[in-house]
């Protein structure tokens, strides 16, 4: 039996115009609309469109890669459109996992610490090449983390005080945990930072790095494994099950190279206002800079 989809576009503002494109690429490339409906929250518009697939080739593998790939050029600067499988929009329960840093917050926050220690430039050039995916991970932590050494672990605190989610993400965890939905966050950063953030949320799942602390100072270590993109993978698939919940049901959303594996291996990979890389390989994209549209694409009533 064929897979079912539901093709979600969401902008600032969408026209009539997008919306007949939306729909002429969706039918031309062998979809049937079953049902249309608009819908206005804070911030954007969205249009969701339950699909039905036409026989053809029976190859839906291929067919949903050539349709995203029609999408994504379609009212390109005012609409993005994502095709969601039902598995996901339709399960009693999902998992979303999300990546911390300029997704689940706005800030990179080894970039906060490292203006402490007056080498934020450096950082920030190496963050950014990383998240593009041209240097490894790990290596590029451990550059990174080393320019810390001898902060004194107060900063810690001053840090985690000059958070700031991002717009939505609030609303994005507390709508989904309370229709019985499991979520939670790993990322390349610091526990020091995610723990009290994940507390005060009510995330169900957190993991990140461990900053070495030795006599109340930063050694410019990490302790134990790195959290890389393999490490993010086998967390969604783990916490998933231990959960009971189906790959078919998951959703994980990221914004750098460091995200790839997660992204793939759930059911719907997301982009977040995303380095050029990452939102070619990913199932969907958002580029606006709100979380809601993920209550959205997930079918999760935003109130």
């Amino acid at each position: 039996m064929p897979s079912t989809y539901t093709a979600v576009s969401y902008g600032q503002k969408l026209s009539p115009a997008d919306l007949e494109q939306i729909r002429e690429a969706l039918t031309g490339h062998g979809c049937t609309i079953a049902s249309e409906r608009s819908e206005t929250h804070p911030g954007f518009d969205a249009a969701v469109f339950e699909l039905g697939w036409l026989a053809m080739n029976g190859n839906d593998g291929e067919r949903l890669a050539l349709l995203r790939k029609a999408l994504s050029a379609v009212g390109a600067e005012n609409a993005s459109t994502a095709v969601v499988p039902d598995s996901l929009r339709r399960a009693e329960r999902k998992f979303i996992i999300m990546d911390v840093d300029s997704t689940l917050i706005q800030q990179e926050v080894i970039e906060l610490l490292a203006a402490h220690a007056g080498t934020e430039a450096e950082v920030a050039k190496v963050t950014e090449a990383a998240m593009r995916g041209e240097l490894d991970f790990a290596e590029s932590l451990h550059h990174r983390v080393a320019t810390l050494a001898g902060l004194p672990v107060s900063v810690l605190e001053e840090v985690g005080a000059k958070i700031k989610l991002s717009i939505g993400a609030e609303r994005l965890v507390a709508q989904a945990k309370a229709a019985g939905h499991v979520v939670a966050a790993v990322s390349g950063g610091f526990s020091q930072i995610l723990a009290p953030l994940a507390e005060r949320l009510g995330l169900d799942y957190a993991l990140a790095n461990d900053l070495e602390i030795v006599d109340g100072h930063l050694t410019g270590k990490v302790s134990g494994a790195v959290v890389d993109r393999a490490t993010k993978a086998r967390q969604l698939l783990a916490w998933s099950a231990a959960e009971g919940i189906a790959r078919e049901a998951t959703m994980a959303i990221g914004d750098g190279a460091n995200d790839l594996d997660m992204m793939d291996a759930a059911a719907l990979g997301v982009a977040f206002n995303a380095k050029p890389a990452v939102r070619a390989a990913a199932d969907a994209q958002i580029n606006l800079p709100n979380l809601d549209v993920a209550l959205v694409l997930a079918g999760i009533p935003v109130e």
